[in-house]
């Protein structure tokens, strides 16, 4: 098996490592009731999405 040559530095392991972060939701409120909804979902209390009342409530 290959092995390194020279130690990787810690600086370079990091840069390496910085694209793994957690991303938080945009959150919006809704335009009927004003309840906070992901973007581009339902609403979870009014069923609501983009003006129109839709078939169910999401869970």
């Amino acid at each position: 098996m290959a092995h390194p040559k020279h130690k990787i530095s810690s600086t370079r392991r990091d840069k390496r490592r910085t694209h793994y972060k957690a991303v938080v939701p945009t959150i919006s409120s809704c335009s009927n009731c004003g309840a906070p909804t992901l973007l581009h979902r339902v609403c979870p209390d009014c069923g609501f999405y983009r003006g129109k009342q839709t078939d169910a409530k999401q869970q």
